[in-house]
């Protein structure tokens, strides 16, 4: 994991915490630094009452913390959503994430640019157009919940 210093700690959780309280909803950042400290502080949110948990997407990329994450969310019952396919493929309840099977092919076209003598800094940067939003009804179930059948219908991709 990383330490509070990492660039997604302090962004994510801030954007994170500015739509929250735009939609009404409390946020409690949890700054971890090691897979350690995931169970009890996954302890201490579940007995908060606290509604889910956002996971960055960082830490679902490595699938042993990946496979951590979702047993100890499962234990707890915890709702979790992130920002990778993979986590709700590996048992996370929602992803909703970028498509990334396109970004080789756009790094791919960035180094031949710089490489035939584009300043890096010239080129634009570019933002995901597709996100996907994938659910796992194995995980509703085991959690108690019901997915509303209009975000089903909206879903890209539904794991049962």
């Amino acid at each position: 994991m990383t330490g509070p210093a990492d660039l997604g700690v302090l962004v994510i959780p801030r954007t994170v915490e500015i739509e929250a309280r735009r939609l009404g909803l409390q946020f409690r950042p949890a700054i971890l630094r090691s897979v350690g400290e995931l169970d009890a502080a996954l302890g201490s949110i579940a007995r908060d009452r606290v509604g889910g948990v956002v996971v960055q997407p960082i830490f679902t990329v490595d699938p042993e913390v990946r496979s951590t994450l979702v047993r100890l969310t499962l234990k707890h019952r915890l709702p979790a959503v992130s920002g990778l396919r993979r986590f709700a493929e590996a048992g996370g309840l929602v992803a909703y994430a970028s498509e990334f099977s396109d970004l080789p092919k756009r790094v791919a076209i960035y180094v031949d640019k710089v490489l035939k003598g584009a300043t890096p800094g010239d080129l634009p940067v570019e933002q995901p157009t597709h996100f996907q939003l994938v659910f796992n009804l194995k995980t509703a179930k085991t959690l108690g919940l019901t997915i509303p059948r209009p975000l089903l219908l909206r879903a890209d991709h539904v794991i049962e």
